[in-house]
């Protein structure tokens, strides 16, 4: 350390000029005369004086942060990247046009819906916003059935999801609650929704995926759970529903691990006979307690994955 900070300021007290009456290049830089003999003993030089090239200097001289990069900017244009990879046959191409076909049809409807609810006719939006989630689900199922599915694809049915799922479900909301609830909280409650959608849609495009559960509950079923009871008019206080439509917003950006509908249709199929009966017998209740038990699910799932870990 001691010789390496002696050399330093050696380095940064050298001057360019003649010696001796010898010119000297613009690449050669002497050590001052006076530090010679001391520096010859120490290490060893001979007594002509010491030579530096500029490789060694530059090697240990100070650098301003000040400087800019002297490396040249790649100015060449960007690649362009297809929005169907693979072959771009016709077949491909008409499999790929009818995928994001389906992906429109759900962007239209969930617009539609927002104007009918607008109109005063919330039962006729919730309809429309379950077309939505059919179709939402045909798009996916197609695009992987063709094998065309691509980013492009995923980032229309992401804007798609957030028009329909994200707007226009708590329109159909609030104007299922509008002269029931109080409309501020009414409001608050749709902006939650809005709100936790696009946190879920924006944290499902940039997390891992697992194959077997939901990081929370979906955008896609939590508008399903929303468009269903408005149609099927839940007999519940407004202070109930509002309760509800904020527990399920919470929902969506949750850590629970909640179950894919593929795993719910493995179950046995005694499990699927109560909610059959139910439905039959009293659907709105029938519907409530299923959604409550879903809800639950992912607190349960999530400690019993804590305790075997």
């Amino acid at each position: 350390m001691r010789r390496s900070s002696t050399f330093a300021r050696q380095v940064l007290l050298v001057r360019v000029g003649r010696r001796d009456g010898d010119q000297l290049n613009g690449t050669d830089l002497v050590l001052p005369e006076h530090r010679v003999d001391r520096q010859r003993r120490r290490y060893g030089f001979d007594r002509r004086g010491i030579t530096l090239d500029r490789a060694e200097i530059e090697a240990v001289a100070p650098v301003s942060p000040a400087l800019g990069p002297t490396t040249s900017v790649d100015d060449s244009p960007a690649m362009a990247i297809p929005l169907l990879p693979g072959a771009r046959t016709p077949a491909r191409r008409m499999k790929f046009a009818l995928v994001n076909a389906c992906t429109l049809a759900s962007l239209v409807l969930g617009i539609n819906a927002i104007f009918v609810a607008m109109n005063g006719q919330p039962r006729l939006a919730a309809l429309l916003l379950i077309a939505c989630v059919v179709f939402d689900g045909l798009d996916g199922a197609l695009a992987r059935k063709f094998g065309v599915a691509s980013p492009f694809g995923a980032q229309m049915d992401s804007l798609a999801d957030m028009c329909s799922f994200g707007l226009a479900a708590p329109v159909v909301v609030y104007a299922s609650l509008a002269g029931s609830a109080p409309a501020p909280a009414a409001a608050v409650a749709a902006a939650l929704v809005a709100s936790c959608a696009a946190i879920r849609l924006a944290r499902f495009n940039v997390s891992p995926k697992d194959g077997r559960f939901f990081c929370g509950v979906p955008t896609t079923m939590a508008a399903a759970v929303l468009a269903l009871g408005v149609a099927i008019g839940l007999p519940l206080p407004a202070t109930v529903q509002i309760g509800g439509v904020a527990l399920l917003a919470f929902a969506m950006v949750s850590s629970f691990p909640y179950a894919k509908l593929a795993r719910l249709v493995k179950l046995p199929p005694w499990l699927w006979l109560a909610p059959a009966v139910g439905a039959l017998v009293d659907i709105r209740l029938t519907f409530a307690l299923v959604v409550v038990g879903y809800l639950v699910s992912g607190p349960l799932l999530w400690l019993h994955q804590r305790r075997t870990a």
